[in-house]
């Protein structure tokens, strides 16, 4: 009796530390996804704000095809949806890369460029915050348990770094 006793509470033990290693797993599963969230909404600003900076810069500063091809593809990188952003904001990056910074005002080259490194900076920020959701997404206890819920797998978002 005595030893059924025991083992009844190592049980008990086992199962209460092992529930409390899956509530931490789950919790920073969260707190990863919370983390991709933002590391997406910086983006999206980030995005928004260069797309501004170019209609700036097509506005003030570029001949009329040159502008027009800058301010659509400006356009269509806002418009666009999420499953088919990459492919308009690469197109904005390639138009951006086509203009000669030396022939802009000096404030508006400077806040191209600025608008340009934001972008980098927060598209790294985001896939770093992706890579660590999916790594832990992919560990066995996460998948057989299933504490991602129903929060959609995380994707990362590949662009063409401009040239800094």
């Amino acid at each position: 009796m005595n030893a059924l006793l025991w083992l009844m509470v190592v049980l008990a033990a086992v199962i209460v530390l092992g529930g409390l290693f899956l509530v931490a797993t789950a919790n920073r599963l969260d707190r990863l996804h919370v983390r991709l969230d933002a590391g997406w909404a910086a983006l999206d600003a980030a995005l928004a704000r260069r797309a501004v900076v170019a209609r700036a810069v097509a506005a003030g500063a570029l001949p009329g095809d040159e502008a027009a091809a800058v301010l659509r593809a400006a356009d269509d990188a806002e418009a666009a949806p999420r499953p088919e952003r990459e492919a308009a904001e690469n197109e904005l990056t390639k138009q951006l890369a086509l203009i000669r910074r030396e022939q802009l005002p000096s404030r508006l080259a400077d806040e191209l460029a600025d608008a340009e490194h934001r972008v980098v900076i927060a598209r790294r920020v985001h896939n770093d915050a992706v890579r660590d959701t999916l790594t832990l997404r992919r560990r066995r206890k996460v998948r057989y348990f299933k504490l991602a819920g129903t929060a959609p797998q995380p994707e990362y978002f590949e662009i063409v770094e401009p040239e800094l």
